[in-house]
């Protein structure tokens, strides 16, 4: 699991790296979407200097990715 709060460019970077795609902006929040044919996954990230750990959590659970993957991203 995360250890570090992560800089919002570095998530942005992984989540476009994993298929997804900025789709709006709501505020300091932006909603990331991933199509595919099974199914549609959309993650809200807050547009922070730091993403909280815990909040990148729950990011990562909203993308279907876990914390191995998204670090090889």
């Amino acid at each position: 699991m995360p250890a570090r709060p992560l800089p919002y460019r570095e998530v942005k970077r992984k989540l476009e790296a994993a298929g997804f795609v900025e789709v709006s902006t709501r505020g300091s929040h932006v909603k990331f979407v991933r199509r595919t044919e099974e199914s549609v996954r959309t993650a809200t990230v807050p547009r922070h200097r730091e993403v909280a750990t815990g909040t990148l959590r729950s990011v990562l659970r909203q993308a279907g990715l876990d914390w191995d993957e998204f670090e090889r991203l």
